[in-house]
C-alpha cells in the first residue's frame, strides 16, 4: 500500500532522510522509530504529499505522490504531531468543513461524520467548540478529521504525544482498532506502545535505516545477549568506567536514580560522591553470564552493590542497543 523507494530529502549538505526504501503492505501497522532528528517526521511529510524530495519515488495505493498527488491524498489520512485545528468552530461544524474540503459525497457527509464522533469517542463533545477542549480531545478531533474520508491509509506522528495515561490508553484502542481495516503508519516515543500495536518495526537513525523486523525478531537481536541491572553505591562515573574494561560487557547505560537513605528508606536528592546510588542496565555478550565478573570488579574497587538482576528484553533495548551501536557508543 505504501511503496518507498530510494529516497533522499537533503537541506544543503544535510541529509535529513539518506536513500531509504521500505514497504507496508495493506492492513499492516508498522511502527517508525528513531531519536529526535532521525528523518521520521520528515519521511512522513513526503509520504503525505505535504514536502517534496530531492530524490527517489513515493507511491500510496499505486499513486506516486509527486506525479499524482491529489489521487494519493484522496486515500491518506494524516495526523501531525501538532495538530492544526480551527479553535473557533464546534467539533461537528469543523468536522462538516473538513468532509466538504475532502470532496466527501454530500449524501455521505452526515455519515461518515457520524462513524467518526462515535469511532473516536467525541459524540459527547460534538456540539462544543473545539478551543475549549481538553488536548486529549483534541487529539481526537485531530483523528476524527483524519478519517472523515475513510482513507485507506493513516500516517500518524507523534499521535499520543502530551496526552495523560488515561487518554494514551483510549486512543491507543482506536488505533488498534483502526488498524483492523486500515494500513497505519505510526511514528511514536513511547516504545511500549509499539510492542503493543504494531505488526512491523523500522528504526531509522541519521536518516538511515537501522534496523527492520517484527517486534518479536527484534527482541532476539538483544536477548541474544544476557541483560542485568546493577543498583551500586559508589561515584558514577568511576563505576561506569570499571564496568566498561570487563571483557564480557558490551554495552554499558547508566540510570541516574535518586539517592537513597538506606536505613530510613527515605529519597533524597541524587548527589555524586562516593556514596551515590545509580542503576545501571548493562548488555553481555552472547552467552555470557557476567554476573561474576562485574561482582569481583565492584567488590576490588570497594563499590557496594545494592541489587543486580537479570533483565528481560524490551523494545527500548532494541532501540538503545541499535542507536547507540551506530554511534560506537560502548
Amino acid at each position: 500500500m505504501i511503496k518507498v523507494e530510494n529516497l533522499s530529502k537533503r537541506y544543503t549538505s544535510v541529509f535529513a532522510v539518506d536513500n531509504i526504501s521500505f514497504h507496508v503492505p495493506g492492513g499492516e501497522i508498522l511502527g517508525f522509530l528513531g531519536p529526535n532528528g532521525a528523518g521520521k517526521s520528515t519521511t512522513m511529510k513526503i509520504i503525505t504529499c505535504f514536502m517534496p524530495a530531492t530524490s527517489g519515488s513515493v507511491s500510496v495505493g499505486g499513486f506516486d505522490v509527486f506525479n499524482d498527488s491529489i489521487k494519493a491524498r484522496r486515500i491518506i489520512g494524516y495526523l501531525p504531531e501538532n495538530v492544526p485545528l480551527y479553535t473557533d468552530m464546534r467539533v461537528n461544524e469543523y468536522l462538516l468543513f473538513r468532509s466538504k474540503i475532502k470532496d466527501v459525497p454530500r449524501r455521505e457527509r452526515k455519515s461518515k461524520i457520524g462513524e467518526c464522533l462515535d469511532l473516536c469517542g467525541i459524540v459527547n463533545v460534538q456540539d462544543q467548540i473545539i478551543g475549549t477542549l481538553s488536548k486529549g480531545y483534541r487529539q481526537r478531533v485531530g483523528l476524527a478529521d483524519a478519517l472523515v474520508h475513510d482513507p485507506k491509509v493513516l500516517i500518524l506522528d507523534e499521535p499520543t504525544i502530551g496526552l495523560d495515561p488515561n487518554q494514551i490508553r483510549q486512543v491507543r484502542g482506536i488505533i488498534k482498532n483502526l488498524g483492523e481495516k486500515r494500513t497505519v503508519l505510526l511514528s511514536t516515543h513511547i516504545l511500549p506502545e509499539v510492542e503493543m500495536l504494531c505488526n512491523r518495526v523500522i528504526i531509522i537513525n541519521k536518516g538511515k535505516i537501522a534496523a527492520e523486523d517484527t517486534p518479536a525478531n527484534l527482541l532476539d537481536i538483544v536477548t541474544a545477549s544476557s541483560n542485568l541491572s546493577l543498583e551500586i553505591k559508589g561515584d558514577s562515573k568511576k563505576v561506569e568506567e570499571v564496568l566498561k574494561t570487563i571483557d564480557d560487557v558490551e554495552y554499558v547505560s547508566n540510570r541516574i536514580t535518586a539517592k537513597r537513605d538506606l536505613q530510613k528508606e527515605k529519597i533524597l536528592p541524587n548527589t555524586s560522591g562516593k556514596d551515590e546510588v545509580n542503576t545501571f542496565d548493562i548488555e553481555c555478550k552472547k552467552g555470557v553470564d557476567a554476573r561474576e565478573k562485574i561482582f569481583n570488579a565492584m567488590v576490588q574497587n570497594k563499590f557496594i552493590i545494592l541489587e543486580m538482576k537479570k533483565r528481560a528484553a524490551s523494545l527500548e533495548d532494541i532501540f538503545y542497543h541499535i542507536t547507540t551501536k551506530e554511534e560506537g557508543v560502548r
